[in-house]
């Protein structure tokens, strides 16, 4: 176990000095098959009208340019920069000018993964995580999961966005569903009300919310984010209270910004 660890810490160093490398002033320009697959892979893309969608280029091109995405046992291809750069846009999109300060590197491992960070054997449910403690600054990310996420337009899950929406989180200081950098202070307290009166209707199975939200208070903004950002209609549909305030918390409305 200890040479699983320490083999790791090398790994992670490695990445996190070619990270700080790569965050020194790399211009990155989306090529028209780069526009292609947005529009063919990320539907939020594809709904945006025109000036919205050069918005949303430029805003990829930026992430790329001081974010450094690697591989862990596969190859990276623009596919999966896109949809890892799309994952990190979509959540802050609303914003004029955000940047990720509290990460580096972005690790894309080939499949889900165990506590280990193994992704071959047993036990391996792990479809993303925020690094901590000496994994600070970094996020590993499953490339199948990863894929799944904007290949099934039909659920409400998107693991690239659930785990940037809990670095947004994080960018106060603590990962705890309350985003103070994002939030109205007055939009805090009826927030935590809801926040827990949906937990308790998802314990009764009276929700159509994913029941993982019910793990704790981050998990819940992870969770019902993704479903605010991948069916946005339905949301605002079944959860009118939660669709305002994230509407509120991440200055757009993805029913109203349709092309």
């Amino acid at each position: 176990m200890s040479y699983i660890l320490i083999t790791l810490f090398v790994i992670v160093a490695f990445y996190i000095y070619r990270g700080y490398q790569s965050r020194s002033k790399n211009n990155v320009i989306l090529t028209s098959s780069d526009k292609k697959i947005l529009s063919d892979y990320v539907h939020f893309y594809r709904e945006l009208d025109e000036q919205k969608k050069v918005t949303f280029e430029n805003k990829i091109a930026t992430f790329l340019s001081y974010i450094r995405i690697e591989g862990v046992g596969i190859v990276i291809g623009p596919l999966d920069r896109l949809l890892v750069a799309s994952s990190a846009i979509i959540p802050i999109f609303g914003f004029d000018k955000w940047k990720y300060n509290n990460l580096t590197n972005v690790l894309l491992y080939p499949d889900t993964f165990n506590k280990d960070f193994q992704f071959e054997g047993a036990e391996r449910q792990i479809m993303g995580m925020v690094g901590e403690g000496y994994m600070n600054g970094q996020m590993i990310l499953s490339r199948s999961a990863l894929l799944l996420g904007f290949s099934n337009a039909a659920d409400k899950e998107n693991t690239g966005i659930h785990e940037f929406v809990h670095l947004l989180d994080k960018s106060d200081g603590a990962t705890d569903g309350i985003p103070e950098n994002l939030m109205k202070h007055e939009y805090t307290l009826p927030w935590i009300k809801m926040v827990h009166q949906e937990m308790q209707r998802i314990e009764k199975g009276k929700s159509d919310i994913n029941p993982y939200a019910i793990t704790n208070e981050a998990e819940f903004f992870a969770v019902v984010s993704e479903y605010f950002f991948e069916k946005p209609d339905q949301f605002k549909k079944k959860h009118p209270e939660l669709y305002e305030i994230l509407a509120q918390t991440f200055l757009q409305d993805p029913v109203q910004q349709k092309a």
